[in-house]
């Protein structure tokens, strides 16, 4: 079996409720999702979702490969762009390439790719997280009444802009999950948001009421030294990493001791996963990943032996994709369709786009220019959770 070529396939994902963090919230409930497809001489076909945009920088290090050797691919992807850099977007296009390679392997071997990667159990545990910020109080404890009727007892929540509403939001939301757990587990999400400074005396001010298990990314994703100050101020545990693109740039904050929760993006593939997931084991440190659409890398979360807790941010999939898994008992349940199981109803993507383009993309991906440098909370009109500072210039 040798790869051959790709396709690629932009869907989308109606979350019925405006997403968003502390740096801004989408413009429309529709988000974007990018799928690969790699195609192969056999007539087997791998699926990946991430953006890939500079998959042709290095699709030449696979094509005419066998997709069974996946490792040796994914350090072949690496090498062929070691002058120029494989971070950013270009890691985005390994990461979708290796799930689709990763997706072969499996349908190759007739089975679903957590058998492959030698789990034991379908079940992955997870935490419910709603990427909620842009919601008023009332609709927030509408959507995690909904994870709880899914068994959830944990749950993270956007914030960092004011330690009144974040409190209140928190509460609401331990009130909900209790039904299923008398101590539900509550996270925050910062967003980068932070200096050091701020994080400490926000996180301490929450912590005065609310037992927090984590805080995530208080501070800049690479700022080892904040986020250690950060851990030895506060009680929660820090977490990061969803957004390092990379092994070697979890060595700093590692050796500066500077986190608890080992966080690793979906969208970087399964092969980034599980080497992250070994060299926090051998940190006895803990490995969460943080959510994207569909879900792939939890087959790979169910075959490591230091897994936490998987992010899932809703319970319906992108337009046009059949994904086999449900949500259950508070966690992900896979099914036993081959390979990561995603099947592609091509000919519906192809009519959802043309119907019209997508709307512009804006929000929570840009970071506000005063980021981590505000004296005073943004305000929230009405007391809801819409805020001011992710849609106006900043002052």
């Amino acid at each position: 079996m040798k790869v051959t070529g790709y396709r690629s396939l932009t869907t989308e994902h109606d979350w019925g409720r405006l997403i968003g963090d502390a740096n801004g919230v989408m413009p429309a409930p529709r988000t974007d999702v990018h799928v690969l497809i790699l195609e192969t001489d056999s007539g087997l076909e791998g699926v990946g979702v991430g953006a890939h945009g500079e998959i042709d920088r290095v699709f030449g290090a696979v094509e005419g490969e066998d997709p069974r050797a996946v490792a040796a691919l994914y350090d072949r992807m690496l090498g062929h762009v070691f002058k120029t850099g494989h971070a950013g977007a270009t890691f985005g296009a390994i990461g979708a390439i290796d799930m689709a390679l990763w997706d072969l392997k499996a349908k190759a071997a007739g089975e679903p790719l957590w058998r492959t990667l030698g789990a034991l159990d379908r079940f992955v545990p997870g935490y419910a997280s709603g990427l909620d910020i842009a919601l008023d109080d009332d609709a927030l404890v509408r959507l995690y009444e909904e994870f709880a009727d899914r068994g959830f007892s944990a749950a993270k929540l956007k914030g960092g802009h004011d330690v009144e509403h974040d409190l209140r939001r928190l509460t609401a939301v331990r009130e909900v999950l209790g039904r299923n757990s008398p101590h539900p587990a509550l996270m925050l999400d910062a967003n980068e948001s932070w200096n050091r400074s701020q994080a400490v005396r926000f996180i301490t001010a929450l912590e005065r009421q609310v037992d927090l298990t984590w805080i995530e990314e208080p501070v800049r994703r690479w700022d080892a030294a904040g986020l250690a100050s950060v851990r030895r101020g506060i009680r929660a545990a820090v977490a990061t990493g969803e957004n390092l693109t990379g092994l070697e740039q979890y060595r700093p904050l590692l050796d500066a001791d500077a986190i608890d929760i080992v966080q690793v993006g979906n969208v970087w593939g399964i092969t980034h996963f599980l080497r992250v997931a070994a060299v926090a084991h051998s940190h006895d440190l803990p490995v969460s990943p943080v959510a994207y659409h569909a879900n792939p890398v939890a087959h790979a979360a169910a075959a490591v032996p230091n897994h936490l807790s998987f992010e899932v941010q809703g319970i319906t999939s992108p337009i046009g994709l059949h994904v086999d898994q449900e949500y259950q008992d508070g966690g992900i349940v896979l099914g036993d369709e081959p390979g990561i199981g995603i099947r592609v109803d091509e000919d519906r993507i192809n009519r959802l786009r043309a119907a019209g383009p997508a709307a512009a993309v804006t929000g929570p991906h840009v970071r506000p220019a005063r980021a981590g440098l505000r004296l005073a909370p943004d305000p929230h009109p009405n007391g809801s959770g819409g805020l001011v500072a992710s849609r106006r210039a900043e002052p």
